[in-house]
């Protein structure tokens, strides 16, 4: 069986089994990455409301300047420093990482690193 088959289903069960435990609340809302092929995802969740507060990704336009060609560390450098500066301007400084199931390796690992160095902590 090809490694992308068995690897989608195995990231899904660990993202099940830690959203157990990680609930976002009105005071520590759920800082939510997901990240495609090309592209990465991010979200602050209030789950006790269930509703997005703040959202941001690299298909932003604000993010994505035209004919830019990032790589995708750097795109996930940039959503994670967006993502932060958004949630402060909300007066949210403190959340609770949800790292989707995806090993804190790579771009995810560069998101968090982005948000924790503009203000957030978690």
């Amino acid at each position: 069986m090809p490694k992308d088959r068995k690897a989608r289903p195995l990231r899904i069960a660990r993202h099940k089994r830690v959203r157990r435990t990680v609930i976002g609340t009105s005071d520590r809302p759920r800082l939510s990455v997901f990240r495609s092929l090309n592209n990465i995802y991010a979200q602050i969740i209030d789950d006790s409301r269930q509703e997005t507060l703040v959202a941001a990704s690299s298909l932003d336009k604000e993010l994505k300047p035209a004919g830019s060609t990032n790589r995708k560390i750097q795109r996930s450098h940039i959503v994670g420093s967006s993502i932060a500066k958004k949630a402060t301007k909300l007066g949210i400084t403190k959340v609770v990482f949800d790292r989707g199931g995806y090993n804190y390796h790579g771009r995810v690992k560069t998101l968090a690193e982005a948000a924790r160095e503009e203000g957030l902590l978690f």
